[in-house]
């Protein structure tokens, strides 16, 4: 299947066949015979109510006929009997639709949740450059809108448009038998030009409420991005230009809007005068039916019935395949989304990686983000089981992109990295990722519980085993201090807790983890002198018995390395312990006394 571009709004979207093919399995699923069984006695509902609509104008027509005295009444039965026959009739209609729509909804609830969740599944598949270059709120608008769209064709696609197509071959039949061909010419043409233009108008509208979507995503993107920097915002006193930024959004969107709007009366209005056509149409032909003796009162009445039965589900149909077309295109983005290719995926058979001491081996590795600049240039580098190696260099030399290289968040694109001899491409993401504990520079919490996110390393994790790594983190007679303790809402992201709480959590989690490898990425390079500090000793009890490699920004936290790694530009230039480097007067000597000279002046 063709593959479709991200960020591309004006992308040609799949069709609405593709879509409705690719939302066919959810109807009837494989796996569960119940909900099988559930669809077919709903569509023999459906069936069933629709056979009963179509003859309650019968009944109809025969108590009028028995009230004036003509023709012979259906089954035998008196003008209040057939009234009472008509009323049971549309009740029994109203009930077999109800019924249709109880078997029903489990299927339609299980479809929907399992799109959801293969939908969230995918998402966390995608790699993190999909992430970095797509917007968190647009995604989720994307999201929220596919899945309202899957639930809007499940119910009017089967319920409304094909039970009115057998409806109205139905009473197309019952016209021609009971009257004359004209009715069927009048009533098909009536039908044929609604929904021509009915078809041709919303394809129109369908371009409009395109736009009215982007517009729509890009406010909400532009809200979410404000609040989630609230004190940024704050910090510059920029409310008011957010402001100015979310109402220009608004303002494309109420342009857009109001042309939705002024096309949807015109779209009203034609239906409107078509419909009404067709109405007078067979009225007249059936009047001077009565007036000629050929067709009695109750045959006048039945017409109307018949006529206005039809109306009734056509201006419906009007807005059934106006929303049916949204929901396709809301669909289509999800779908796209759907069809996104990981950039990382497993080989076929990928064993689990097998962690006898942790050793790590860069070999001659090589990588760009974009292939016209190079990250990483040959890097050899090889890590022996529970050493303490740290990577440090200027900004752009390509330090954090090891890190990142390691965990596997993309691909080497030349070279190879292994962990104790196997390479990682080999292995299952699952069990590279289960190996490896990181602790960020910016250690990010869940809008939850202090427990909570602690308790993220391991699942099922017991009270003792959170306490264990909590006063390993030198965390724990903090949260004991606070009024709630353990049970303390960290805030969204944990802006309540400060650089150093949070990451202390972060260094929690990890240890509960129990990872044989630890990747350090900067983690104190955001925090103050003596946080820092205390962090570091947290750290370094973090690290007892496991290989560490630390991503440094701040030399003076990595000085008891086993080894240290200057990266220049995507290569390494120096490596050695801290005395040997300094000694030599290097790359590395240079970045220190900068370092000591800035502290000096500060």
């Amino acid at each position: 299947m063709s593959q479709a571009k991200s960020g591309a709004p004006n992308e040609t979207r799949r069709s609405g066949i593709r879509i409705i093919r690719a939302v066919a399995p959810y109807l009837w699923p494989a796996d569960d015979r119940t909900l099988r069984i559930r669809v077919v006695l709903a569509m023999v509902m459906l069936v069933s109510a629709k056979l009963i609509a179509v003859s309650t104008p019968v009944l109809y027509k025969g108590a009028v006929d028995a009230l004036a005295g003509e023709g012979v009444p259906p089954l035998a039965l008196g003008a209040v009997g057939l009234t009472v026959a008509y009323g049971v009739a549309r009740a029994l209609n109203v009930g077999f639709q109800q019924l249709r729509d109880a078997l029903f909804a489990p299927v339609a609830q299980r479809a929907l949740r399992r799109l959801a969740l293969e939908t969230f599944r995918h998402m966390h598949q995608l790699s993190l450059r999909y992430h970095l270059t797509r917007k968190t709120g647009g995604l989720s608008r994307i999201i929220e809108r596919g899945v309202k769209g899957v639930d809007f064709l499940l119910r009017f696609l089967l319920f409304s448009i094909g039970p009115l197509l057998l409806e109205l071959i139905l009473i197309a039949i019952i016209l021609t038998v009971m009257f004359d061909w004209w009715y069927l010419v009048i009533v098909v043409g009536v039908l044929v030009s609604y929904v021509w233009f009915t078809f041709a108008v919303t394809e129109w509208r369908v371009k409009l409420r395109r736009e009215m979507n982007t517009q729509d995503t890009d406010a909400n993107q532009k809200a979410i991005d404000s609040l989630l920097n609230f004190e940024t915002v704050k910090y510059f006193g920029a409310e008011e230009r957010e402001a100015q930024r979310y109402d220009g959004a608004m303002r494309g969107y109420e342009r857009a809007a109001l042309k939705t709007s002024y096309s949807l009366s015109f779209l009203n209005f034609g239906q409107s005068v078509l419909i009404t056509s067709g109405l007078v149409g067979v009225m007249v032909l059936a009047a001077i039916g009565v007036q000629a003796g050929t067709l009695t009162v109750g045959d006048f009445v039945m017409v109307n019935a018949y006529m206005i039965q039809i109306t009734v589900p056509l201006n419906f149909l009007g807005t059934v395949y106006r929303e049916i077309r949204q929901a396709l295109i809301d669909m289509g983005e999800m779908f796209d989304l759907l069809e996104q290719p990981p950039e990382v995926e497993d080989k076929p058979g990928a064993s689990d990686l097998q962690v006898s001491g942790g050793e790590i081996t860069f070999d001659k590795v090589r990588f760009s983000y974009d292939p016209a600049r190079e990250i990483l240039r040959g890097v050899s580098l090889s890590v022996g089981a529970g050493q303490r190696v740290a990577i440090v260099g200027a900004t752009g030399s390509g330090k954090s992109t090891v890190g990142r290289l390691l965990f596997r968040f993309y691909d080497v694109t030349g070279g190879a990295i292994r962990i104790d001899g196997q390479d990682i491409r080999d292995v299952t993401q699952e069990s590279l990722h289960s190996a490896i504990g990181v602790v960020p520079q910016d250690t990010v919490l869940f809008n939850d519980t202090i427990r909570y996110n602690i308790a993220y390393g391991l699942d099922d994790a017991t009270q003792d085993q959170i306490e264990e790594v909590a006063r390993a983190a030198q965390i724990h007679d903090f949260i004991r201090s606070l009024p709630e303790g353990y049970e303390t809402q960290v805030g969204e992201r944990g802006l309540k807790l400060s650089g150093g709480e949070k990451q202390r959590v972060g260094i929690a989690r990890t240890l509960l983890k129990d990872p044989p490898i630890l990747l350090l990425d900067e983690a104190t390079s955001a925090l103050d002198t003596d946080t820092e500090q205390e962090i570091k000793s947290a750290l370094d009890r973090a690290g007892q018995g496991r290989t560490v490699i630390t991503i440094a920004h701040r030399l003076s936290t990595i000085a008891e390395s086993d080894l240290i790694v200057v990266l220049e530009a995507g290569e390494i230039v120096e490596q050695g312990s801290h005395a040997m480097l300094l000694v030599r007067r290097g790359r590395y000597a240079q970045l220190w006394n900068r370092q000591l000279a800035d502290e000096s002046a500060a």
